[in-house]
């Protein structure tokens, strides 16, 4: 089977919550944009009327390379990062799949398909039937795809892949299939077509291209019943990076909700091969917050086999963060490193929360961190916001140009203070992190019920001045908390604090530090390596 190797580039997390597994109802999904060097804020696109006969550029989301012009339509709507005015949101991670379904004549890529079906859609429904329309028209040029694809009725995943360059081949440009989530239930993607079998008589709750199956017959890939076809076994299929690298993350966020996961502990494995398949979704053991979610988002396998506190690739500190690359050999034989849900390349992450029972500029709230998950608090970004805040959209600031003024930069140089030396400075910044979270939950219920006071044009500038007013608020603490790291752990000491203030001595000095060492876990293991090599003996 000819497969697109998996990347550390093609390393996103999409988590799903139904409404009827959520504790207040929202529909929730959450997204990691991961990739090594990606330097990317909160994208905006305004309302807007269009000409009739005006055509849209399309670049590519990756590499800004133009891939042509698509007809634009009458009528666009906000769209605030991944989610649009009427509580649209879209996310994605890259399977990857048969490499000779990938369509190079095509048009459009997969971020520009999210970006043009969420400036086109009210409704997740209808966001399908833009994105499978727009890609047989105009060609989808990138590689297998899984989308979330969420309203506040409704979770959606849907999968998709070109049916390759020549049309002598097939006449069809792509070949898809959309699964409604049941409201009760959790499900998530990670860079692993996930949609195995689907019910193909379940009209309102799966969708599907008209040759889903028939390309496969046709490429000889497939020749069994129809209602015995798999989708990622027979386009994607779930190799051992598949689902170690890739379907663990699932698992990990099953497991911190769901009972029984012991039993697709195998699976995530990815040694054994006749391993019972993970499902698509699963019922939660209770109801989740976004909170519990946003937690979710920091997951690094904790108190599970895959926990990365284990062993000495965590460095002196023990940092839950693995180096790139993945794979490395040494002495000819071949390693990886675990891959958690929350990890450095994250360029931004958000938790999104939809509500049907609220008006649509109130409901929709992008709980949106300009780094991975783990290292940052989620600010909220209303749906109806006309301005991207300046913190996630700074002037000047790009990959390779520093700015102080800028979330992501600042952000990332708090997080690489940290990543090195993690045990002994991440509760600093972890205290930050939730007294802030905290924060923006506490006053979610009085901001809103003001905004439900207001109308029209007044309701959306509050509510785009709030969101810029916490995005500039985080970025001021995180501006102090990176001085405070460097004054308090400089030199790998320790200065202590009282009250937040530091210590003085009575004559005015800085008091005494503390000087930590090594951790017993680490000291034990620099013992075992180096032998009597630094044992004290007596003189």
């Amino acid at each position: 089977m000819a497969l697109l190797s998996f990347t550390t580039g093609d390393a996103c997390t999409n988590f799903i919550v139904g409404k009827k597994a959520s504790k207040d109802g929202s529909v929730i999904c959450t997204y990691n944009a991961d990739d090594y060097g990606m330097f990317m804020g909160l994208c905006h696109y305004p309302a807007a009327k269009h000409a009739k006969g005006e055509k849209r550029k399309i670049y590519d989301w990756d590499t800004n390379e133009y891939h042509g012009e698509i007809a634009e339509t009458e009528e666009t709507y906000n769209v605030i990062g991944n989610i649009n005015e009427w509580q649209v949101t879209i996310g994605e991670t890259t399977f990857g799949g048969r490499e000779e379904m990938v369509d190079t004549t095509g048009i459009i890529d997969y971020g520009s398909l999210i970006y043009i079906a969420l400036q086109r859609s009210k409704t997740a429904r209808e966001a399908i039937s833009v994105m499978t329309s727009l890609v047989e028209q105009y060609g989808y040029n990138s590689e297998g795809e899984s989308f979330t694809i969420c309203d506040p009725n409704e979770a959606w995943i849907m999968e998709m892949m070109g049916c390759g360059s020549d049309r002598k081949l097939s006449k069809e440009r792509t070949v898809w299939v959309a699964v409604r989530i049941p409201d009760d239930a959790i499900s998530g993607h990670a860079n692993q077509s996930r949609i195995s079998r689907f019910n193909m008589k379940d009209k309102q709750n799966v969708l599907f291209s008209p040759n889903v199956v028939k390309y496969a017959r046709q490429m000889k890939w497939f020749d069994g019943k129809d209602e015995d076809f798999s989708f990622c076994n027979t386009y994607a299929f779930p190799d051992f990076s598949g689902r170690r690298i890739c379907d663990a993350r699932v698992w990990s966020f099953f497991n911190r909700f769901a009972d029984g996961m012991d039993r697709y502990l195998p699976w995530a494995d990815g040694h054994q091969k006749d391993a019972e398949p993970m499902p698509l979704w699963v019922i939660p053991n209770k109801k989740l917050s976004v909170a519990d979610v946003e937690m979710a988002m920091r997951d690094h396998y904790e108190d599970t086999p895959f926990a990365l506190d284990s062993d000495i690739g965590g460095g002196i500190w023990q940092m839950p963060y693995r180096p790139t690359p993945l794979y490395y050999e040494v002495d000819g034989k071949k390693y990886f490193n675990e891959r958690p849900t929350s990890t450095q390349q994250s360029s931004f992450s958000y938790v999104s929360q939809m509500r049907s029972w609220l008006p649509r500029e109130i409901g929709g709230i992008l709980w949106f961190g300009n780094d991975d998950g783990n290292m940052v608090p989620y600010t909220p970004v209303y749906c109806c916001a006309t301005e991207s805040p300046r913190p996630y959209n700074t002037p000047q600031a790009d990959a390779l140009q520093f700015s102080m003024e800028n979330a992501y930069w600042v952000q990332n140089w708090v997080s690489n203070m940290v990543y090195p030396r993690y045990s002994l400075m991440f509760p600093t910044l972890q205290e930050k992190r939730d007294s802030l979270d905290k924060s923006y939950f506490m006053a979610q219920k009085e901001v809103e019920d003001r905004a439900l006071q207001l109308n029209g044009d007044a309701r959306v500038k509050f509510l785009t001045a709030y969101s810029a007013d916490k995005a500039f608020e985080m970025l001021s603490v995180w501006k102090e908390l990176a001085t405070h790291l460097i004054v308090k752990y400089n030199d790998m000491i320790v200065k202590p604090e009282e009250n937040g203030v530091f210590k003085r001595t009575p004559e005015g000095l800085g008091a005494r530090v503390v000087r930590p060492g090594y951790p017993k876990k680490f000291a034990r293991a620099l013992v075992k390596q180096t032998g009597k090599k630094f044992e004290l003996t007596n003189e």
